[in-house]
Order: C-alpha cells, then sequence, then structure tokens
C-alpha cells in the first residue's frame, strides 16, 4: 500500500467499491458477489493507471453497514473519500464521526426501490443536516425518475451527484424520456453526474458508446466541464465476466475527450467536489 503523505495527485477515480464475500449482506440485496474486492487491489489498480486517488462508494449489498468501507479510508486518508449509504434517521453524532474519517456524501440507490416521500419531516430533517456538512447526496435511478428526485433534493439544499450518465437506455437515444430534463438540472449549479458504468447503458457496447460520445457534449455544455467527474466503478459488480479496469480505461479514451475535459474529469472537478 502506498504511503499517503507522499502521494502527489496524479487522477481521482471517483467511484468505486470494496467488499469481501464474508461480510454480512443485506436481506434486500439484488446481488451478492462470490469475491472480495480489496483496498489493497484497488489501489494497484489506480497506480497501474496513473491515478493516484479515489473515492469510494457503499455497494448496494452490504446495506448500511459502512464498516468495511470506513476501515478503508483509515487505511488511507490522503488517498481516499467515501459515500455512504444510510437511514435518514441516523444519529447527527454518526453523521460528524464519519465527517472526520472522510465521508463526503450519502448515496441513495434507488435501483429496484419504490420512491421515498423526501417531503416526510424525518427526510427533510436528514437532508438538512447533510447540506450542512457540505455533503453531497449521490443519487441513483433511471433517467425518467431521475430528474424530478433531483429537484426535490436541490429544494432541500444539498449538492446532488448523478449517477452513471444518469442510467439511461443506450438503445432510445437521446430523446428518450428524462434526459433533456435531466440536462436542465445543469443550471442550478449543484448538480454534478459521473462520467461513468458505460457498459450500464442497456445496449450493445457499440451502442452504449456511440451514446455516451453523443451525450457528453450535451453534459459539457449544460453542466460545465467543472461539474463532470469520471470513475471505474470498479469492481464493475454484476459486469465482472465481460468488463475490468482496463477496458473502462479505453472506454473513457474512446470518448476522445479534449485533454482539458479530460484533466477536469479525472482532477480538477473531482478535487474539488470530494475535497481532496
Amino acid at each position: 500500500m502506498s504511503d499517503p503523505r507522499s502521494t502527489t495527485l496524479t487522477g481521482i477515480d471517483s467511484h468505486a467499491h470494496v467488499f469481501s464475500r464474508e461480510l454480512s449482506l443485506s436481506a434486500a440485496r439484488r446481488y451478492t458477489p462470490d469475491y472480495d474486492a480489496t483496498l489493497v487491489q484497488y489501489l494497484k489498480y489506480l497506480g497501474d493507471h496513473g491515478l493516484s486517488h479515489g473515492v469510494l462508494v457503499q455497494p448496494s449489498f452490504l446495506g448500511t453497514d459502512n464498516s468495511y468501507l470506513l476501515a478503508a479510508l483509515e487505511q488511507a486518508p490522503r488517498q481516499l473519500r467515501g459515500v455512504v449509504v444510510l437511514e435518514p434517521g441516523v444519529k447527527p453524532g454518526v453523521l460528524h464521526d464519519m465527517a472526520r474519517q472522510g465521508v463526503v456524501g450519502v448515496r441513495l440507490n434507488l435501483m429496484g426501490k419504490a420512491l421515498p416521500d423526501l417531503a416526510e419531516p424525518v427526510w427533510k430533517d436528514f437532508l438538512g443536516r447533510i447540506a450542512g456538512l457540505g455533503w453531497h447526496i449521490e443519487l441513483h435511478r433511471q433517467i425518467e425518475d431521475l430528474p424530478d428526485l433531483a429537484r426535490q433534493l436541490l429544494a432541500s439544499g444539498v449538492k446532488v451527484v448523478i449517477d452513471h450518465f444518469g442510467r439511461p437506455d443506450a438503445r432510445l437515444g437521446l430523446d428518450q424520456p428524462g434526459f433533456a430534463q435531466m440536462l436542465e438540472l445543469g443550471r442550478s449549479g449543484r448538480v454534478w453526474v459521473k462520467v461513468s458504468g458505460i457498459y450500464r447503458l442497456g445496449g450493445s457496447e457499440r451502442q452504449n458508446l456511440e451514446f455516451a460520445r453523443a451525450a457528453l457534449p450535451l453534459l459539457v455544455q449544460n453542466f460545465g466541464p467543472d461539474r463532470l467527474v469520471w470513475g471505474s466503478d470498479w469492481p464493475h459488480t454484476q459486469h465482472e465476466h465481460t468488463i475490468d479496469y482496463a477496458r473502462v480505461i479505453e472506454q473513457l479514451q474512446a470518448l476522445q475527450c479534449p485533454a482539458p475535459l479530460l484533466q477536469s474529469l479525472q482532477v480538477q472537478a473531482a478535487k474539488v467536489l470530494f475535497g481532496f
């Protein structure tokens, strides 16, 4: 493991997961890993690809037990930041402890779930505390539901980070319901989008890449390069047998980003958003 005190920032991977198959898993999970994704492995992937820092995101199958992620943050505090999963009734002291450990956001993974009523008092109180800490809410949901959810979150004062291009369906093109409305969120100045998970866009590899190439200039136009960040989505859960770290780097290169945009995706925008 590298010495975090001597690590120069060369690039940030804004979305990755660490876990062990021995951990207790959420009863409501949609996926069960049969392998380990360790911090040692992850840091090696970063180094092998010229990257220095990363953001660890709590995987949904671990529920709200963030202990494995928090332990990873403690091992490389200068190199890592964390995004956790929490119940809205969590005690304020827990949030402050996590902030000291390097947590900068909360993931709201609503894939396959009923939508919460964010107007409920427990949610309004929770989101107010998240805003007060300067954290963001990372939102993971299909594109058609995403704009309305994001607007509700913005009304509470929090920053919003949208996962994986907003999870559109590449087969439906740029005119699909929700995509134009997501682009409009860029006007707020408080929404970021993760340029990540191209292989999760629902089509063939060719369709996914073509959609991502067409979508990226629109994201730059509406959000600005300073609110777009890149992530590997390592270890590519549910796609482990067809995607690896080298391949997602190749997919990023296939987007043919101009050098200044690539620098912003991997360094400048992420550095500001995640507090490196």
